[in-house]
């Protein structure tokens, strides 16, 4: 009887271990598909990350001359202030005149500063406080408030608008950046933008 019965349902019999077999087989693939398609690092693309990370935890290279007791080239952080390179300097030398140095400035990538010694000539001055000599123009992203209550137009107050607005969103990259200064407008840039040097 039982022998009857697997005889005539041996085909369904076969039919459903190859049914199993397949569905083990399937079932145990699934692991290594899915390994395919987890994400593996690129290194390119984590190369990338790395230097931007390093960018925006980066350092800005400063050029100190001058009445210092050690000038040099010094690699500072992004918020550093004058004052954090100089104390980098060794300090003021015994000749140096600090009332023509803004030390609450933020220092900036290539910033050259140069510290006057008391009694300097014109010259000297115009070169530690931003001014080009040849070009007799005022480095506005380095200029301290008094050199920029020169420029015609410019009072104390819209001198340390032009300074906080600096120290807050940066260097002034275009003329035209000036307009986003409270209390200059283009009137107040006409009478000074030909004073002014924006690197």
């Amino acid at each position: 009887m039982i022998m009857e019965f697997l005889k005539k349902s041996f085909f369904f019999i076969l039919i459903g271990v190859a049914i199993i077999v397949f569905l083990l087989f399937n079932r145990h693939d699934t692991p290594d598909t899915d390994a395919k398609l987890t994400p593996v690092p690129d290194p390119i693309k984590e190369e990338a990350k790395a230097k931007d990370d390093e960018t925006a935890n980066g350092i800005v290279i400063v050029d100190v001359k001058g009445a210092i007791k050690k000038p040099g080239i010094y690699d500072v952080s992004p918020d550093a202030r004058v004052h954090d390179v100089i104390e980098l300097a060794g300090g003021f030398t015994k000749q140096a005149d600090q009332t023509m140095v803004n030390l609450a400035q933020k220092v900036q990538d290539e910033m050259v500063i140069t510290i006057p010694q008391t009694g300097d000539d014109a010259d000297g001055l115009s070169e530690a406080t931003g001014t080009v000599g040849q070009e007799s123009k005022l480095k506005i992203n380095q200029a301290t408030q008094t050199e920029i209550e020169t420029l015609p137009g410019i009072g104390p107050s819209k001198a340390q608008a032009i300074i906080d607005y600096r120290e807050e969103n940066g260097p002034f990259q275009t003329i035209d950046d000036l307009l986003q200064v409270s209390g200059i407008g283009e009137k107040t840039l006409e009478n000074f933008q030909d004073a002014i040097q924006i690197p």
